[in-house]
């Protein structure tokens, strides 16, 4: 009988949705054992509640909504879309510029299978977003790592970015704000990153999801208002900003110039029609929350929860012997330090398997975001302090004594 074995391409796609560290999660999990998960940014178990005005403006649509829409979503959700890519100035982006998706995973994974040919390149940033390899190595391509620079408040590397741009290259994706590591990029940067791509005539792919959870009183800027002369990509959603994380709604617009991408779009819209639509019903409430942009804006300053959270955990984990943390602009996550060799740390994931066997907290490796040395690890830091301060007592208590096994 013929045998059906997994695909290749999978053995270089980390994730930390699945692998031994998850898999002792949900084995103590089945057998009783209460886990403080830290491992995955999803706001509602942690009493974070998406506004009501948006769930009340799906909620009056649904019988309105059944069917299928146009593939590229409903013209409501897309002109709601249209008015807040204005506001971000992002340039040349029409009605049919905009496509909807189940979330931006979905669009990230149709932007690469559109594009990539076998062997082409893409540039993507170590630490990265995960699917971004996985939809760059799923659709043939193999992702080339350029460094985000923990000394420099974790900012990408543009010289080590150049030097890793080769005649294969067909684009560069920026995550701003960051996600692991929580970082938010100065406008001079992202110039740079754009006269490089000037300079080498590649595509962007902005990954913004997190453009309206900055903190300390800083502003997101749109790769794509810097670049009307290049071809951006531009990813957003509601899963974070809004709360709406399970909700599936997030979407794609091309921004700037195309004249020179006609066979690229045409392959977007043939991926985008093969799965009909995204969610109708989720499309639905784009419009109300793209309404209600200042309904989260009071966890982001000072006394707000999601600032008072960065703020515990950022000293709690500079506290510890042997750890040390950069402090996030924006969104939810941060990416502490471990020293490797005052622990003997020579494989972050047992590391983590080692603690949430031990304490029964989960978190996710750094390999996870494809960093290549063992030494890093991600906290989602959205529970209350008093779980956060409790968490990082039991890494303390965890670290007082351990050595990784040889």
């Amino acid at each position: 009988m013929r045998e059906f074995k997994k695909s290749s391409k999978l053995d270089h796609v980390c994730y930390d949705i699945r692998g031994p560290v998850m898999d002792e999660a949900n084995r103590m999990i089945a057998d009783g054992v209460d886990i403080m998960k830290l491992n995955i940014g999803n706001p509602a178990p942690f009493g974070f509640r998406a506004p009501q005005a948006v769930i009340d403006a799906m909620a009056g649509q649904l019988t309105e909504t059944e069917g299928y829409s146009d593939s590229r979503g409903l013209p409501s959700a897309r002109r709601a879309i249209l008015e807040y890519a204005r506001k971000k100035g992002l340039p040349n982006v029409g009605m049919d510029d905009i496509y909807t998706g189940n979330g931006v995973s979905e669009l990230i994974t149709l932007s690469m299978q559109g594009l990539l040919d076998n062997g082409d390149e893409v540039l993507v940033p170590s630490p990265d977003y995960p699917l971004w390899t996985a939809s760059v190595t799923l659709a043939g391509g193999k992702a080339v790592y350029y460094i985000c620079d923990e000394q420099s408040d974790w900012n990408p590397d543009i010289e080590d970015m150049r030097r890793k741009i080769t005649p294969r290259t067909k684009g560069i994706v920026v995550i701003n704000p960051n996600n692991p590591t929580g970082a938010l990029y100065p406008k001079e940067l992202l110039e740079q990153i754009v006269e490089l791509a000037r300079e080498h005539e590649l595509i962007l792919f902005a990954d913004e999801i997190y453009d309206r959870l900055c903190m300390d009183g800083q502003e997101h800027v749109a790769l794509a208002s810097l670049a009307p002369d290049l071809l951006t990509v531009c990813m957003n959603g509601l899963s974070k900003s809004h709360l709406l994380a399970g909700y599936r709604c997030g979407w794609m617009c091309l921004a700037g110039r195309k004249d020179h991408v006609k066979g690229y779009i045409e392959g977007i819209n043939l991926l985008s029609s093969m799965r009909l639509c995204s969610n109708v019903p989720a499309q639905s409430l784009i419009p109300a929350a793209l309404d209600n942009l200042e309904s989260t804006n009071e966890m982001l300053v000072p006394g707000g929860r999601v600032y008072e959270q960065r703020e515990i955990i950022t000293g709690l984990l500079n506290d510890i012997p042997g750890m040390s943390a950069v402090k996030p602009k924006a969104a939810f996550y941060i990416f502490p330090k471990i020293d490797s060799k005052r622990f003997n740390i020579t494989d972050d994931e047992t590391f983590v398997l080692d603690f949430l066997k031990s304490k029964h907290v989960l978190l996710t490796a750094g390999s996870g975001f494809h960093w290549n040395q063992p030494d890093h690890f991600r906290i989602v830091y959205l529970p209350e302090a008093a779980q956060l301060r409790d968490a990082c007592g039991r890494l303390a208590d965890f670290l007082k004594d351990y050595r990784q096994a040889p």
